[in-house]
């Protein structure tokens, strides 16, 4: 009774606005598409539509239907982009979505040798997120996601694949470079500089500044890691980022890294993926490959 057409009839028509477009798009005629909904309608003994003048508002029916259609769809075209790639012999591209800007550094020195491990396998790496990570898990956008703020969710399996430190980072002529350690209120006449992300996921803010009552005199945002050390090298701001990137990096700018606090702040960074994909071959390759590179 229920087919795919019917829910990407809906989906078409919320996007869409009308009938009419939606039946351009999917390349059918209006009639044969009124006729199909008008008939799961009949079998179904329900409304998908309430006509309101000239436009058309979804039953909670219809609304249930549309909810099916976003989650399902995505879902039945990788099934069948997957199932061309193995006809054609190919395994398929691995889809890494990133929610940790300066891990796109750390990824590098994975995806060489997964490359030449599995050459039968694309890597696609997406960045900058016009959704939520875990979104995009669910939505099928993305097949892995790299992130240090997991969420756990049925459906989602979270692997962690190494630990860090989260530190700060100052010139090496800024007062605070010999500091053993650093407390919230020395950043409070200093300029942050951090990547476009929102305060609420900074760890610098959540885990060390806002408890403390802190706020920095300025903040900055910088979306690429290389011009974030270069402006805090020329003493410019300072920033908060992974000790081992910023030891990447101190022999080639005059940067150095200073404890967060007594204890410092410990991270992890985890990779997520569907629960359903983590039999697969070679994405449990390409996670335990991130597992053994630190």
């Amino acid at each position: 009774m229920l087919e795919r057409i019917h829910l990407a009839i809906v989906q078409e028509v919320e996007r869409q606005g009308s009938l009419t477009a939606a039946a351009d798009i999917l390349h059918v005629t209006q009639s044969a598409l009124s006729h199909s909904m008008k008939k799961l309608e009949q079998q179904l003994g329900t409304h998908i539509w309430l006509r309101e003048g000239r436009s058309l508002r979804l039953t909670q029916s219809g609304q249930y239907l549309l909810a099916l259609a976003e989650r399902v769809l995505p879902q039945l075209d990788l099934a069948e982009v997957r199932l061309r790639e193995f006809a054609r012999g190919e395994r398929g591209t691995l889809r890494i979505g990133m929610e940790c800007h300066p891990c796109y550094q750390w990824l590098l020195k994975v995806v060489s040798p997964y490359l030449a491990a599995w050459p039968d396998v694309d890597v696609d790496v997406k960045q900058k997120f016009q959704f939520g990570g875990i979104g995009a898990l669910f939505g099928y956008e993305i097949d892995v996601l790299v992130t240090p703020d997991p969420l756990f969710k049925p459906g989602l399996r979270f692997e962690p694949v190494f630990d860090y430190e989260q530190v700060l980072v100052v010139a090496k002529g800024h007062p605070l470079a010999s500091a053993a350690q650093v407390r919230p209120r020395q950043l409070a006449q200093e300029v942050l500089i951090t990547y476009p992300v929102e305060i609420e996921r900074l760890d610098i803010y959540q885990q060390f500044l806002l408890p403390a009552g802190i706020t920095p005199r300025r903040h900055k945002t910088i979306e690429t890691t290389d011009i974030m050390l270069q402006m805090v090298a020329s003493g410019r701001g300072v920033a908060a980022l992974p000790r081992w990137l910023v030891q990447e990096y101190a022999d080639k700018l005059d940067v150095v890294p200073v404890r967060l606090g007594a204890r410092g702040i410990a991270k992890q960074i985890f990779l997520g993926a569907r629960e359903a994909d983590t039999a697969i071959d070679y994405v449990r390759a390409f996670v335990a490959l991130c597992s053994q590179t630190p």
